[in-house]
């Protein structure tokens, strides 16, 4: 797994290159539209409510006594909750709308690879979507699911460092997974895309890692961590795909 987790990281080295050589930016124009506004909305939201919602919580306190403190802490909380749930929403809502445009472009990526003779699915830019929104529920339920214990651990001393790095990580994952199936969509069905994946595991998590660490960048970050990261997935990809295809 360590060194699949490497090839997903180093795979981003050469996107920036892959993407200018195959005059790829034009089909990226609107998934970064995408991908801003869906930041900023997300941003918003944490602006917005964590007062709201850090002051709720500090009616629970019911001594004067360090109340101000209490609502101060419970206030950073609040928003980093929202944070931390938005960038799972943002992740997935990004990646489910972008799909039918970044299908195409790991098509191309991938003819560029392995020559135009090969042979995959065909697919619409609906099927495209109804694919990516059901691909990105699955994966946001169980984001999600495991996300709110993950959280709660993180108030228990010294295991709190280990969930913040599980929720790094599992975060990755999800964020891989889903850079990843632009490429299987039109090799595998849904369920053996999954089982693609899971064999996987250290690539989607290299990708990830990669994708999540953008988005610490202001502005620049989520603007153009979709180009570079489905680029870099698709490469991998197709590697393990085509290992996979070879006769026994």
């Amino acid at each position: 797994m360590i060194q699949n987790i490497v090839k997903g990281i180093q795979a981003y080295f050469g996107a920036f290159g892959m993407i200018s050589k195959l005059k790829l930016w034009k089909y990226f124009i609107i998934p970064m539209l995408i991908s801003l506004l869906t930041a900023a909305f997300v941003g918003f939201m944490a602006y917005t409510f964590s007062d709201n919602i850090g002051h709720y919580i500090a009616n629970f306190w019911k001594w004067e006594f360090g109340k101000e403190t209490f609502e101060v802490i419970s206030t950073f909380l609040s928003g980093l909750l929202i944070v931390v749930i938005g960038l799972v929403l943002y992740k997935h809502i990004v990646m489910a709308l972008s799909a039918p445009f970044m299908s195409p472009v790991s098509e191309k990526i991938e003819d560029h690879l392995r020559g135009e003779d090969h042979t995959h699915r065909i697919t619409s830019f609906q099927e495209q979507l109804i694919r990516g929104i059901r691909i990105n529920l699955r994966n946001l339920t169980r984001e999600l699911l495991f996300t709110i214990p993950i959280l709660l651990l993180g108030f228990i001393p010294v295991i709190g460092i280990v969930s913040t790095v599980l929720l790094f990580l599992m975060q990755a994952y999800y964020a891989g997974f889903g850079n990843m199936d632009y490429t299987l969509e039109r090799h595998f069905k849904y369920r053996e895309s999954i089982n693609f994946v899971k064999e996987n595991k250290g690539l989607a998590i290299g990708n990830g890692v990669v994708f999540m660490l953008f988005l610490l960048i202001p502005v620049v970050g989520v603007i153009l961590v979709l180009p570079l990261s489905v680029t870099a997935a698709t490469t991998e990809t197709i590697k393990k795909i085509q290992l996979k295809k070879l006769p026994e």
